[in-house]
């Protein structure tokens, strides 16, 4: 259970469902009710789908290419500690513009929720909790991510744009501590 926690907390910050919030809502604007219905279980099915594809064949790549552990770590831990940067400094994430037919797909269901500090985090924690911990945390941190999208209307509502955004600059800067945290178990693996 202890390891189930373990890996739940940081897959939550990477999927950053709140932080994603403001893009989901952004995009479904004007959207009718069934129809943003149906790109929140699209972009759901499409994370999960992605993300287990990517537990399970990421590491046979790896393998394939040479690339260790401790090189994931720092390269991972590297990325993340950007992404996190630029969220941090540039504001709100860029606006992004989709088909609504495969909206949930792309940009909603990867790179949004699903993107590299979600394939980055989980293929650590496998290493570290295993297999069943982190397929569940990760299934959990999806499903979460669902029903605070299905939430947008009331959560706008209650939190505003301001709180909305003061939301995504504690997930980024939580983001970049589990960063830089992930480069110095990197750079500690290659020491011993």
């Amino acid at each position: 259970m202890l390891e189930f926690w373990l890996c739940f907390v940081p897959l939550f910050v990477a999927v950053d469902a709140l932080g994603t919030l403001p893009i989901f809502i952004g995009l479904t604007a004007g959207l009718a009710r069934a129809a943003v219905r149906k790109v929140l279980v699209q972009s759901l099915v499409t994370a999960t789908a992605v993300a287990l594809a990517f537990l399970g064949v990421g590491k046979g790549i790896f393998a394939l290419l040479g690339i260790t552990t401790a090189d994931f770590m720092i390269a991972g831990g590297a990325l993340l500690f950007l992404l996190s940067l630029r969220d941090l400094l540039v504001g709100e994430r860029e606006a992004l513009s989709s088909d609504p037919e495969s909206l949930g797909a792309v940009p909603l269901g990867v790179p949004l929720i699903a993107g590299p500090a979600v394939f980055t985090t989980s293929l650590l924690l496998v290493d570290e909790y295993g297999i069943v911990p982190t397929v569940l945390a990760l299934i959990a941190n999806i499903l979460i991510a669902g029903v605070i999208f299905g939430a947008s209307e009331f959560l706008t509502r209650l939190l505003g744009n301001s709180g909305m955004r003061a939301l995504s600059k504690v997930a980024s800067l939580i983001l970049a501590a589990i960063a830089v945290m992930i480069v110095r178990k990197g750079i500690m693996s290659y020491l011993s």
